[in-house]
């Protein structure tokens, strides 16, 4: 996850939070956090770069609509990152 932006381990975190998110639900979430417009060109070949990493995978509804679900290594990922910010949150907390 270390070679990932801001945006993409939010996007990450969102995913992870949904039960098989379509892009505008993903995009929603996301407009709520930042309190601004996401703009598709933004949004869609980020997530193209997470399923190209391996982190998520994309499915198709139907011709215009796609979900996306984290793999186990997008998980395994977000684990190991949640473990690094607890120890460095510990550290605060000492």
């Amino acid at each position: 996850m270390h070679d990932l932006t801001g945006f993409q381990r939010d996007l990450l975190y969102v995913i992870a939070g949904l039960d098989d998110p379509k892009g505008l639900a993903v995009k929603d979430e996301l407009e709520d956090y930042y309190q601004k417009e996401i703009h598709h060109g933004r949004l869609y070949p980020n997530l193209d770069t997470l399923v190209d990493k391996g982190l998520v995978e994309k499915g198709s509804l139907d011709r215009r609509t796609n979900f996306y679900t984290l793999t186990r290594r997008g998980r395994r990922e977000i684990e190991d990152r949640n473990d690094w910010q607890e120890h460095y949150a510990d550290e605060l907390a000492a």
